[in-house]
């Protein structure tokens, strides 16, 4: 049987062949890219030449291809078109990575030839970018364990086998949790409050499953319009218990003993490898550098926001009260008495707005912000094969028409995607010879479906959630590096937010609504005064809001800064961790930590600080773009610099190049309206 996965892709840019692949293609290319790409390691160690930047550092880098495309392919497929089967063989795969990983890494005869090259690093002359490599590649041999002894090593293997069982099973657990809950709703005096777009998705999802009523589930957009709108109390606390006591019911889909152990085995590797805890092994490789940094940062953010915070809950408790006599509102109160508050102070919801904010337009929107800044352009592309029917693939062009990237967007719930948003990639830019490889990039989200009657209308979260993700997308398009290990999003995790938190920026300026926001049935632009009332709701609340915020990268740093062994209930630590951050009554059947995927399954363990730490960044840089002209190509062209260097700059050595300044730490707190 051809396998499609160890065949060159006879595609349109060489993209993944979606149409041609199985589920059981994928377990023995895995072992056949495993199998090649330690063949290529064996003849980097075998070579007697003497050990050179070119013949290990470069030669390392450029190998591993096939296991590194099908690697991708297949974990972006368990994100947002995963199946029983594709999760049982992450059970298989996952741990057979974690070892070849660690069959590199520990290889003690070609860490030997990396720490050659690295030693004698001065005398080699080495142009910027190569020297990023080099300190890259020690470091991830230093930090992946060659420098141990050969019992610490066995051990380590085992701690990571473990770990990447242990975040898949935490993955499934939420996800589980996520579909199963249902609320039928079969008495039309229950939607009383409800938007009628969110009363006829829910419609259309119990037509969709064979049910009389109207069906509301825990994704997103289902969700969040129930507990902003519902009037009925007693369902929106339903939904906000189904919500917060994901994974958290001691049952098969429970996570409290995976949290622990993720934590404790994380915890036990950093101790291996030297750090005091897993925080300062991740910090070591961030631009906050210790744990000591961002402790600080987030108690000087807390101390800024903390009194705005609380003083808009007594705002919204004496608000309730004078609305409809409630008191001391709750987690399942807040969204809806908020919205209340919000219209009322600011005549501005998201019922008013969303007919300006057709899906298909703010696509377009995003594409010509591109446009005016980078001169690039998206072409859709049917010939790109698709892993879903709902994904729309693009052909990116560059401003001389040369091709730039391939781009997927996928912008719906279903049941085999998890929650949220993210931008991924299917390849990164990288050069090969003299031939500059171009990138595959997707971004993932879950947006409002389109009705019977209406087409998909995005609420303003949504639109800033398309650019957010678009920008981490840009990044990834626009690479222009050597290296793909270097290139696009492959930087420091507390600089890879900037690209995508400025582009948030761009959908309160009316220059830039006027390109996309127009109203789907009668095609009138945004009103002035609509953009003017969303800019000044933009700060609404902002102290309640980022108080949270440093909560929850306050809970990640408690889970990952200290020795986790003494923590026995994880509902108690929390409870204790989030005391200082917590505006509202606390509730006894929810918990965070056992459904934060962030940090218990992504990539942000001891990193979730990273969102406000590049707010001060964005904050500055659009600051920049202000001064100049939200579209000045001055400004547009040195960004498009830094983004198309990735990581082959430090990044404040990039910034600095960028803005002419380090950022200042006060534009962060001017735009939320904390100081001014």
């Amino acid at each position: 049987m051809i396998n499609p996965l160890l065949e060159k892709f006879e595609t349109p840019f060489e993209t993944a062949p979606f149409h041609l692949i199985k589920e059981e293609h994928f377990l023995p290319a895995i072992e056949e890219g495993i199998k090649r790409a330690k063949k290529e390691v064996s003849e980097i160690v075998n070579n007697p030449a003497e050990a050179t930047f070119e013949n290990t550092i470069e030669a390392l880098e450029a190998g591993g291809n096939l296991v590194g495309t099908v690697a991708e392919i297949f974990f972006n497929l368990n994100s947002a078109e995963t199946n029983d089967k594709i999760q049982e063989l992450a059970h298989s795969i996952s741990p057979l990575l974690t070892e070849y990983g660690n069959d590199i890494m520990l290889n003690e005869e070609l860490f030997k030839r990396v720490k050659s090259v690295y030693d004698k690093r001065e005398t080699l002359n080495l142009g910027k970018e190569e020297s990023m490599l080099l300190d890259k590649t020690y470091l991830g041999f230093s930090r992946n364990g060659a420098l141990l002894n050969e019992e610490d090593k066995n051990e380590l293997r085992e701690i990571d086998k473990k770990l990447s069982g242990l975040s898949l099973k935490f993955g499934e657990n939420v996800l589980a949790e996520t579909n199963a809950f249902e609320l039928l709703v079969d008495d039309e005096k229950d939607l009383k409050g409800l938007p009628d777009g969110a009363i006829e998705a829910a419609a259309d999802t119990a037509k969709d499953a064979g049910k009389e009523g109207w069906l509301f589930n825990l994704q997103y957009p289902s969700y969040i319009p129930f507990v902003t709108y519902a009037d009925n109390r007693s369902l929106r606390e339903k939904m906000t218990l189904a919500f917060g006591s994901r994974a958290f019911k001691g049952d098969e889909f429970d996570n409290k003993e995976n949290v622990k152990a993720i934590a404790q085995l994380r915890y036990k590797r950093a101790q291996l490898l030297g750090f005091k805890n897993h925080a300062d092994y991740v910090l070591q490789r961030r631009m906050a550098e210790n744990a000591e940094t961002v402790n600080g940062f987030l108690k000087n953010i807390l101390e800024a926001a903390k009194p705005a915070g609380v003083e808009e809950v007594k705002k919204l408790n004496a608000f309730a009260k004078e609305l409809d006599g409630a008191e001391n509102i709750q987690k399942w109160d807040f969204a809806y008495y908020n919205e209340k508050l919000k219209q009322k102070e600011y005549e501005i919801d998201d019922e008013i707005l969303k007919p300006y904010f057709k899906l298909e337009n703010v696509i377009q929107g995003a594409f010509h912000v591109a446009k005016k800044l980078y001169g690039i352009e998206f072409i859709e592309n049917d010939d790109i094969p698709k892993y879903h029917e709902d994904v729309i693939c693009y052909e990116v062009l560059d401003k001389d028409q040369s091709h730039l990237a391939a781009f997927y967007a996928d912008f719906f719930p279903r049941s085999g995607k998890r929650n949220g948003a993210w931008m991924t990639s299917y390849r990164s830019q990288k050069m090969q010879g003299s031939k500059n490889i171009r990138p595959h990039i997707s971004i993932v989200c879950n947006f409002t479906k389109p009705t019977s009657s209406k087409p998909s209308l995005l609420t303003f979260q949504e639109v800033t959630t398309l650019f957010h993700e678009f920008g981490h997308a840009l990044h990834g398009i626009l690479a222009n590096g050597k290296y793909g290990s270097l290139s696009g999003t492959s930087v420091f995790w507390d600089f890879v937010e900037l690209p995508s938190q400025v582009m948030e920026n761009w959908c309160y300026e009316k220059e830039c609504l006027d390109l996309f926001a127009k109203h789907y049935k009668t095609g009138e632009l945004i009103p002035e005064d609509l953009v003017q009332k969303l800019r000044n709701s933009a700060t609404f609340m902002e102290g309640y809001a980022t108080v949270r915020q440093v909560g929850l990268a306050s809970l990640d740093m408690a889970w990952h800064g200290v020795n986790p062994n003494h923590i026995s209930d994880v509902s108690e630590y929390e409870k204790q961790i989030l005391e200082n951050t917590d505006l509202l009554p606390g509730i006894t059947s929810s918990n965070t930590s056992c459904a934060f995927s962030h940090i218990f399954q992504g990539g942000y363990s001891a990193g979730y600080y990273s969102y406000k730490w590049a707010e001060v960044l964005d904050a500055d840089a659009f600051e920049y773009f202000k001064e100049k002209g939200i579209f000045s190509q001055e400004v547009a062209q040195k960004f498009r610099k830094l983004l198309s260097s990735g990581g082959s700059v430090k990044p404040m050595d990039l910034y600095k190049e960028f803005r002419g300044q380090e950022p200042d730490p006060k534009a962060l707190l001017r735009r939320a309206g904390l100081i001014k």
